[in-house]
């Protein structure tokens, strides 16, 4: 990944439109073939918490071949719904599920499974079905089940064993040296970035990360068929750096990079580059520590999507081949080999299960990245917190992986995590809503054995001061390595000056701990006087709110941390605030921004409509526009500006009205209207 490249950005984007799509019930399904004259299903479920499950799907067609297939259930209890599906167009009529077979694994040979997954949601109980049929004809084949009411795992589990998996456990945390040997500029600086240093690595292990991933950036600096020369400097540099690291005691893992998309998705041309490539990079490095790591190539994706999974089994059967080939360390060295696109859909883990199953190697590792749920990660379709569908969103992905590859005794490596908006503003996703995807992922993780490797493209640990942008959220990242962390309903507690301030209730997520404590600064604050505790309902007193707010000038007026048992305190910001005002503006599509006069409150999203109602600007499917990418709000000038990317896509001379949403509740009306490249701007 790199913000230089909007190539993840869009494969994200579509990821996500289909995903809310299905989610919405407006996705077209396929149409089924002929009927099935028998056929099985494993129906599992792979994880459950209250009011929620993920679970897997597998039918086997025990008849004659079918171009096309429905597989139909009736959910026992009431209640169970599918929100979310994957490999699959579901849906429903009351308590009768349907999916649909995707375009791509619609033919079911005779013994061929396809298999799919989805999240669901339950009220009750969530007992699994018992009966299924394929294109209309009852399965009555050998059917299994998994447990209807798994309890969700709280400890962590051992590794699988053998020689990956514990190469993968210890290479636990991860760190990402991105956008430096990655860049596709003319050398390591081009993309913003200081020019790498030993400093920097003893830095990075000094924050308690066990392995680095350097992605390796090569096309720029080969020569041309048919050797594909590496310039020898640069071989040196990439040498140098994992160098360092690997005398800092990391483990280090390298891999062919943006050449992903720059060369290599021309297959089935490129292989010969690709070979040559790897050829250099293993003869280089051969006689390195077992420490050193190869990453057969990141994110791949080709221009012939047909054959994609088939390109990409050629490039990690050769890679492997040439790799063991060099000898030396690389006889023994972990191997890591990514899905296609580095997703978790289930069909791109079959498919590297099948890969990796055939080379029989003990010494290979799966890679998948994961950057969230796409509305929560970007901040559109107004998902702004980390809500239920988020969550299953992330359980499912790291469940799957888990079930495709570490049950088996593969170890999983997530490559790359993070949030996609932060790609374009750190704020894209609220602070509080932000740590706590980051716990949960750390935990979630943790109990799936998967190792993760936090993407830095320069936007968290500062390469020159060596310390952390926002240290919070470091220190919520580390603590999710070895415990849990309670949260909270929300991080931010609005007091409106124009209102007498009263009791406010927050609900804590106790995630397994238990409370301490609440404190202002260093000082605990008096239970049943300044606060109370009931369950997980947190009550803060009307008196010690007043004292806090002091003159309640706009913003925040103080911090509470909430303390637990275990992990990092929670805390809550204090904030006085009135709704905002704007004022009439004009200006250009290139440079435009609403004057707005925040008094307090913080922008959480907005929407946008033209008169009769239909969405306007970009993505158009949904009225919510993405944060930073269309809109994106200034405190300090008091502007939200309308970026040229929103009026590219709004119609000449069509009025627009827009919703500012606040996070204190707060909603603020504006109409803008474009006319050629002016835009004038109206309160509404």
């Amino acid at each position: 990944m790199a913000h230089s490249s909007g190539r993840r950005r869009l494969h994200a984007a579509v990821a996500g439109v289909v995903a809310l799509l299905t989610l919405l019930g407006v996705w077209t399904a396929t149409s089924a073939g002929a009927a099935a004259a028998g056929c099985k299903v494993v129906y599992t479920v792979g994880g459950q918490w209250s009011g929620g499950f993920t679970a897997n799907v597998a039918v086997t067609n025990l008849g004659d071949a079918v171009d096309g297939w429905r597989l139909a259930w009736t959910f026992p209890a009431a209640g169970q719904k599918v929100t979310q599906a994957w490999n699959a167009s579901v849906t429903a009529e009351g308590a009768t599920v349907t999916a649909t077979n995707a375009s791509y694994n619609g033919s079911l040979a005779t013994g061929a499974t396809a298999s799919f997954g989805f999240n669901g949601s339950w009220t009750g109980s969530n007992p699994i079905p018992t009966s299924f049929s394929l294109n209309g004809v009852t399965c009555t084949g050998s059917a299994s089940t998994g447990s209807a009411t798994p309890t969700p795992t709280t400890t962590t589990a051992p590794p699988p064993a053998g020689d990956a998996a514990e190469t993968v456990a210890a290479m636990q945390p991860g760190w990402n040296l991105g956008n430096s040997l990655d860049a596709t500029g003319a050398d390591e600086t081009s993309w913003g970035n200081p020019r790498v240093t030993e400093a920097l690595l003893e830095g990075v292990k000094a924050q308690g990360f066990k392995s680095i991933r350097i992605p390796v950036t090569w096309g720029q600096h080969q020569g041309g068929a048919p050797a594909y020369t590496i310039e020898p400097a640069y071989l040196a540099r990439v040498k140098e750096v994992v160098d360092w690291a690997l005398a800092d005691g990391l483990y280090v893992m390298i891999n062919v990079h943006h050449d992903s998309w720059q060369w290599l998705n021309a297959m089935p041309g490129a292989q010969a580059r690709y070979d040559a490539t790897w050829t250099q990079i293993a003869a280089a490095f051969r006689d390195h520590s077992s420490k050193l790591v190869f990453e057969s190539v990141n994110e791949p994706q080709f221009t012939d999507e047909a054959q994609s999974e088939a390109y990409l089994d050629a490039l990690n059967r050769s890679f492997h081949k040439i790799v063991r080939g060099s000898g030396g360390g690389n006889a023994t060295r972990l191997l890591v080999l990514p899905t296609l696109h580095t997703s978790a859909d289930q069909a791109h883990l079959d498919a590297l299960a099948g890969t990796i199953a055939a080379l029989n190697d003990k010494n290979i590792a799966a890679t998948v990245h994961y950057y969230g749920y796409w509305p929560f990660s970007v901040n559109i379709a107004g998902t702004t917190t980390f809500d239920a569908t988020t969550q299953a969103d992330l359980t499912g992905y790291l469940d799957r992986s888990a079930a495709a590859f570490t049950a088996k005794g593969i170890p999983v490596i997530i490559g790359e995590f993070g949030l996609l908006g932060f790609d374009r503003s750190l704020d894209a996703v609220e602070q509080g809503e932000k740590l706590k995807f980051f716990e949960f992922l750390g935990w979630y993780a943790r109990q799936k054995n998967i190792t993760t490797m936090l993407w830095d493209n320069g936007q968290h640990f500062d390469r020159t001061a060596l310390t952390w942008k926002d240290p919070e959220l470091y220190a919520q990242i580390k603590s999710s390595w070895t415990t849990r962390s309670g949260t909270a309903s929300t991080d931010q507690v609005f007091l409106a000056k124009s209102a007498a301030i009263t009791d406010r209730t927050v609900t804590l997520n106790l995630n397994g701990t238990t409370f301490s404590a609440l404190r202002s600064g260093n000082a605990d604050l008096v239970r049943g006087t300044d606060y109370t505790i009931s369950g997980d309902q947190l009550t803060l007193k009307a008196a010690l709110l007043t004292r806090l707010a002091g003159n309640r000038e706009y913003g925040v007026n103080a911090k509470l941390s909430v303390v637990f048992s275990a992990g990092v305190p929670w805390r809550i910001n204090l904030i006085s605030y009135d709704t905002p005002v704007a004022a009439a503006a004009s200006g250009t599509t290139a440079a435009f921004a609403i004057p707005v006069t925040f008094r307090g409150d913080r922008l959480a999203t907005m929407e946008a409509k033209y008169a009769d109602g239909s969405n306007a600007g970009p993505q158009n499917w949904t009225s919510f526009k993405e944060f930073a990418y269309t809109f994106l709000p200034n405190y300090t000038a008091n502007t939200v500006t309308l970026t040229p990317e929103f009026f590219a896509e709004v119609t000449d001379g069509a009025k627009v009205t827009l919703t500012l949403h606040f996070w204190s509740g707060a909603k603020l009306s504006y109409t803008v209207t474009k006319s050629g490249s002016t835009v004038t701007g109206a309160t509404a």
